[in-house]
């Protein structure tokens, strides 16, 4: 696998299959281990939360959950359900699709459960439920029987990386034996040529990504490819496909909706970014049919009715996929906004209004969300952070300088800095903006007076620099300035790492009071569809970090990082190491 993305030098692919491996590891570790059925309930009386309720799904990578909000947003009741990963093969990454449904199932039972025990209200205080979930993990089913065709095959699953090398190819002869292709002779709306041509850029002037195992149309066509169920019930028209977000459409109102939304479509490389419709070229090119695939709707409006079950007859208002949700929930409608969810890694999205912007930097292009059939469709800038909680986790696993993300907080906190030490977590190589598959970690400026504590601090502050420069790239795209950064995530809660980012970034840094924003994005936007809510929320703040560095220092930073990174790079001999490999 890695001999190929090096031949094919698709490093936005690499990027993401890094991603993977962190993101299995960290799955198959911890939290499938760790996570229970876990309800949440508020300690407020029933009296004080102002009716009516919304409900939202947020069907994730390793668990689902429930949550209902109160008109004013504040969380009324939840409950999560772990989900099992399926690792059949190196590299795949799979889940039940029944699973899935049986897990939101469960979690809507025991929240309605408890809404009833607690006398919250009744049914028709719920006026609709959204839908936030996993993104381009894909699915088939068949639509008789409501069986799965296949397991879901997840978006960090890397197994297509082979047809990622066959469609590279492919277009790298359509760049070399036509002068006309679409792709090749768009002109971007700021004028310039679509990347210079590179072949895994062929397709991002129409779906505004590059060629990835990340994205749903290779997926797909491994689908149709080798399962036969699949391909079966597609000859004989009772195939249906889709992201998750459509297998639950599907199956929440009894077959009656076959859906997905502008945000979660456009993670699919099948929909064209402009006309926010499916796009017959793109089918052709990735050869998947474009019958089998669900009607494009915006991400928030009365779709139609759940049908059975403790919310039968209760609309079905919003779908967004999880990060879009966050941008949602984090009130971030206004151009040159932005969200970073501090994870495992971060994923980080930069609202650029109405205008589709290329990007130069390694960023992805994508819907940010459509609040109605009618309104307007607002784009993002996307990009990742490979290593950031990750990282608090190697320190604790595998330095063992600490026990819990609480003791390397603790720890951070009893020293003034670094001591001039600098950690890069260039574990699997440097990504965006750097793209350096020849990088590895380094620590860099220990002395006699370097100790555990200066290393817990460096590695927080080598998630506050990657983001730095991640954002950086997203103003040089969109050649906006950003205000202040918004924020959440399990990461989130630790006040330090934020203190840290705002005085790199040289901006105020916001935490909301809810840090539960992916779901509430969800619920936000299916109240807006049913009249609950008619405008955005005013943006609740649980905290706000400013910048405490002047600025000299801050840049003199920031120029130890670049320094760090210099020292990161050619570390590895990639031809030495593809002989290794062979």
């Amino acid at each position: 696998m890695n001999q190929l993305i090096k031949k094919i030098g698709t490093l936005d692919h690499h990027f993401y299959i890094n991603l993977r491996k962190i993101y299995s590891t960290a799955l198959s570790t911890t939290t499938i281990n760790h996570i229970k059925h876990y309800s949440s309930s508020s300690s407020r009386t029933p009296s004080s939360f102002m009716k009516p309720f919304i409900g939202a799904i947020d069907q994730g990578t390793s668990s689902t959950r429930f949550i209902l909000f109160d008109k004013n947003g504040d969380t009324l009741l939840s409950h999560q359900v772990p989900l099992t990963q399926h690792y059949p093969h190196s590299g795949w990454v799979e889940h039940d699709g029944k699973e899935i449904l049986d897990s939101v199932n469960i979690c809507i039972e025991k929240v309605m459960q408890e809404f009833y025990e607690k006398n919250y209200g009744t049914k028709e205080d719920i006026k609709a439920v959204g839908i936030t979930n996993q993104r381009e993990t894909t699915i088939a089913w068949d639509k008789n029987t409501n069986a799965p065709l296949n397991n879901a095959i997840v978006w960090c699953d890397t197994r297509t990386s082979d047809l990622v090398g066959y469609f590279t190819n492919k277009a790298k002869k359509l760049i070399k034996n036509s002068t006309t292709a679409v792709a090749t002779t768009t002109k971007l709306e700021d004028g310039a040529n679509n990347n210079e041509l590179e072949p895994k850029n062929y397709l991002r002037d129409k779906c505004g990504l590059p060629f990835s195992t990340y994205f749903s149309a290779v997926k797909l066509k491994w689908l149709f490819d080798n399962c036969k169920q699949v391909k079966e019930a597609h000859e004989k028209g009772d195939c249906k496909v889709g992201t998750i977000d459509s297998w639950l459409a599907w199956n929440l109102s009894g077959g009656k909706l076959h859906i997905t939304d502008v945000t979660n479509a456009s993670r699919t490389m099948l929909m064209n970014l402009h006309t926010c419709k499916w796009d017959k070229e793109l089918t052709d090119f990735f050869e998947v049919p474009i019958d089998v695939l669900p009607e494009i709707k915006s991400s928030s409006e009365a779709y139609g009715t759940i049908q059975g079950g403790p919310l039968d007859g209760v609309p079905l208002a919003s779908i967004l996929g999880d990060q879009q949700a966050a941008m949602v929930g984090q009130m971030c409608f206004e151009k040159s906004q932005a969200k970073n969810t501090y994870g495992t890694g971060c994923f980080l999205l930069y609202n650029t209004g109405e205008k589709i912007v290329p990007s130069r930097n390694g960023l992805l292009t994508t819907v940010c969300y459509q609040l109605g059939p009618k309104a307007p469709v607002i784009y993002a800038l996307e990009g990742g952070v490979a290593v950031a909680g990750s990282g608090v986790q190697w320190l604790i696993k595998n330095m063992g300088i600490a026990s819990s993300s609480k003791e390397i907080e603790d720890l951070a906190h009893s020293v003034k800095d670094t001591g001039g030490m600098y950690f890069v977590p260039a574990f699997s190589g440097l990504f965006a903006p750097y793209w350096r598959e020849d990088a590895r970690g380094v620590m860099v400026g220990l002395n006699h007076h370097t100790n555990k504590a200066h290393l817990a601090l460096s590695v927080l502050e080598s998630t506050c620099y990657q983001t730095y420069e991640v954002l950086e790239a997203m103003q040089k795209d969109s050649g906006d300035k950003l205000i202040e950064l918004r924020v959440d995530g399990g990461m989130a809660k630790n006040n330090l790492m934020l203190q840290i980012q705002s005085d790199i970034l040289g901006l105020p840094v916001l935490k909301p009071t809810n840090l539960e924003t992916t779901c509430f994005g969800a619920a936000f936007a299916a109240g807006m569809a049913v009249g609950v809510w008619k405008e955005s929320m005013e943006f609740k703040t649980g905290m706000k970090f400013t910048p405490q560095l002047d600025e000299n220092t801050k840049l003199k930073k920031i120029k130890g990082w670049h320094k760090a990174i210099s020292k990161s790079i050619n570390w590895i001999d990639l031809e030495e190491e593809q002989e290794d490999n062979e």
